[in-house]
């Protein structure tokens, strides 16, 4: 089955707060107009992510979900490459140890705290188990 992205729209925002609590992800900051969704043939949303922008103007990656049928079929990553795509400058993200290979994939790289912007170093304080990552476009790579 294909599916396609769009901008979510107020419509929407009882289906993204649902996703969100089914795949057990952090429900803060859930702003209807952040988000790209991915839509099946039927118009059903499958899947989900935002930016969040923070009160240290860092921009985070987040809230990417994808109902269970439809997870390892390339919707997150869809939806990944959509938000990067429209985003300038770095993005950072907060995931699960083991998610790490699959957000290096976008160019994501671990970050050391002394890079991290104040929202990020907060997160980082409030609890360890969190991988921390950032992105960058290439050009802006130091080698």
């Amino acid at each position: 089955q294909a599916f396609s992205l769009r901008p979510a729209n107020n419509a929407d925002a009882a289906a993204i707060k649902r996703l969100i609590y089914q795949v057990g992800i952090n429900p803060l900051g859930l702003h209807w107009q952040n988000f790209i969704l991915a839509i099946d043939e039927q118009g059903q949303m499958i899947g989900c992510g935002q930016i969040k922008r923070h009160f240290d103007s860092s921009r985070e990656l987040a809230s990417i979900a994808v109902v269970l049928g439809w997870r390892g079929r390339g919707v997150a990553t869809a939806i990944i490459q959509e938000l990067i795509r429209k985003e300038n400058g770095i993005l950072y993200l907060t995931c699960r140890t083991g998610l790490t290979p699959f957000y290096q994939r976008f160019g994501f790289e671990p970050a050391k705290y002394t890079e991290l912007p104040p929202y990020f170093r907060r997160i980082y304080h409030l609890s360890g188990v969190l991988q921390r990552a950032k992105w960058a476009p290439a050009e802006d790579w130091q080698s």
